[in-house]
């Protein structure tokens, strides 16, 4: 960080000027009044596709069972939040545990299910990691509540000083710029590009930098997205870290007039090739009311094309663990009895 620019920090980062961050090329994404008109559709949508008919299933979790879990074991927890038990401790990313992805709860989006585990049960967390500043994926009574459980906060740059307005101890803070690396506990974390934007206003201009994360445990690497649509950084990115044993990928909450910041599940999949990913397991989805696709629709989706691309495919339930040395293949647990599922979604997704 260097000298204030106007009323904000100024970084000494390549992506960072005009007192703004940006992304290598400027991505197809909704601008100005064009946000204010899909707010106003999303108020009045017709949620009966796009929440689901009936309490979705969830694996509960105990501190017991997570204590005595194996090494390498991964729990999602919702949306793009991921439990896991990575050389005898525990990480975390994008913590969302409050019932709506929302400056207030009183309205905004509203979880499907419930977390499987209490934030209060959950084990001490060696750190936290957190890809970008949105409702969704920063959220700040669960970052507040979190810091007695963790001493370490790893962000993308400008991110943490976020947290240190909220009352986040500035020690606990570890902001990093795309490429540099971390090392916690003999992990390194690696804040590694995204394409994507932030801010937690309407009209917020890029105050904060996105980014998503390769993670090396010594013996496997995980890729964690964040959000981002897809351009040529993953292939770069493949190149520097991978091959990765999983990826972490965001398939939920997608549309043709957002694809820039959004990956759409064709996407997804080229995503985890360039990335020389092993298996995959799609986040981002089942949780929250983001879209206008059908909520089962990426889950479908993803099921069909892995099938297509011969991609090996993991999509446990909400607090189900898979484990990073034995594969365990997606299984529709989504799907409902007399629940016609999503349209669009080619043939080989429901046979």
């Amino acid at each position: 960080m260097s000298a204030a620019y106007g009323n904000r920090p100024a970084y000494s980062s390549s992506q960072f000027r005009d007192g703004q961050f940006h992304n290598v090329t400027k991505p197809k994404q909704p601008g100005g009044w064009q946000i204010v008109k899909l707010w106003w559709q999303f108020m009045f949508k017709d949620a009966s596709k796009t929440v689901p008919p009936e309490a979705l299933p969830v694996t509960p979790l105990t501190r017991e069972q997570l204590d005595q879990a194996p090494d390498g074991s991964i729990y999602r927890l919702g949306h793009s939040t991921v439990l896991m038990k990575l050389n005898g401790k525990f990480w975390m990313t994008d913590p969302v545990f409050s019932e709506r992805a929302s400056p207030v709860q009183w309205a905004g989006p509203k979880r499907f299910l419930p977390t499987p585990i209490s934030l209060e049960e959950l084990p001490p967390l060696a750190a936290v990691i957190l890809s970008h500043d949105h409702f969704d994926h920063l959220d700040r009574d669960t970052v507040l509540k979190l810091q007695a459980k963790t001493s370490k906060f790893l962000t993308p740059l400008g991110v943490g000083d976020e947290l240190i307005e909220w009352g986040i101890p500035a020690e606990k803070t570890h902001q990093l710029d795309w490429w540099q690396t971390i090392e916690v506990d003999g992990i390194q974390f690696t804040a590694t590009p995204a394409q994507h934007f932030s801010g937690r206003s309407l009209f917020a201009k890029n105050p904060t930098l996105w980014a998503s994360w390769s993670i090396y445990t010594g013996t496997h690497r995980i890729f964690f997205s964040g959000d981002t649509g897809y351009f040529d950084g993953f292939a770069e990115i493949g190149r520097r870290h991978g091959p990765f044993d999983l990826t972490l990928l965001e398939a939920g909450a997608y549309d043709k007039q957002w694809q820039g910041v959004h990956m759409l599940p064709e996407q997804v999949m080229q995503a985890h090739k360039d990335l020389r990913g092993d298996w995959l397991l799609p986040i981002h989805n089942a949780t929250f009311d983001l879209a206008f696709h059908a909520w089962d629709e990426p889950m479908e989706k993803m099921l069909a094309l892995s099938a297509q691309h011969g991609v090996r495919l993991t999509m446990p339930r909400i607090g189900e663990p898979v484990r990073l040395d034995r594969y365990q293949a997606a299984q529709p647990w989504w799907r409902f009895k007399h629940q016609p599922r999503s349209s669009n979604v080619p043939a080989t997704a429901t046979s």
